[in-house]
Formats: C-alpha cells, structure tokens, sequence
C-alpha cells in the first residue's frame, strides 16, 4: 500500500509550519504533500505512526520519515475521523465486523477494505 494511503485520513495541523527544512542537507518541502511525497518510510512494512496527544489532550500522529539524505524527520497531523457517539458505534461495529468476515475466509486487508467500501456506500 503507497504511504500516502496510510496519510489520507489525516490532514496537517502544522501548514503553517512549511516550508520544513532539512537540517542535513538543505532540502525544503514547502507542503505537507511534499513532505510526505519526497521523503521515505524509516523502515520497509513501518508506516512511520505514532499516537501521541497535544496540549489540549486532542488525539495527533507523529509522523516519522527519512529525507532522502538519510536524516530523520518528523511532523505533526491530526485525525480527521468525527467524535460523535454515531461515528464511535459505527467503529466498534466495524470492529465486530472484522473478525466475522475473517472467519468467514477473508484476508484482513480485504475484509477491511470491503467494510470500508460498505461504508462509503460504494457496494450494492
């Protein structure tokens, strides 16, 4: 999966941080889509994520990549998802779907994606 999937749920908390700079060698990224787009995971199959919590105790990820020189970097994004008790039913309802579609012969990844799938109402 390309790692801008894995961001495509999360929008930028720090714009107004860009331009970001490498430290080592100079490189600008002038967006976050730059930032994400022109640097790479730390490690192959590690999304690079991590939960952390603001000032305000806001659920944000820490977003971990390497600059193609090789040096560390790291921004801040947050979820997008709502907070509604609506939003949380239907996400402890996805989870107690998930595990019913596998014993059913489902990969995980295809069973996610199918419940996501029925949940953009993009299946008949």
């Amino acid at each position: 999966m390309p790692d801008q999937l894995f961001f495509a749920g999360l929008r930028a908390l720090a714009e107004a941080a860009f331009p970001k700079h490498c430290a080592c060698c100079g490189r600008v990224f002038a967006t976050a889509d730059e930032f994400i787009g022109q640097t790479q995971s730390m490690r192959q199959n590690v999304s690079g994520l991590k939960q952390s919590f603001d000032d305000n105790n806001v659920a944000i990820v820490e977003v971990y990549r390497n600059c193609l020189c090789g040096s560390t970097l790291m921004d801040f994004f947050s979820d997008r998802r709502s907070t509604s008790e609506a939003s949380q039913e239907r996400r402890q309802l996805f989870e107690r779907l998930l595990p019913l579609l596998m014993e059913k012969g489902m990969e995980r990844a295809a069973a996610r994606e199918y419940l996501l799938h029925v949940v953009r109402g993009q299946l008949p």
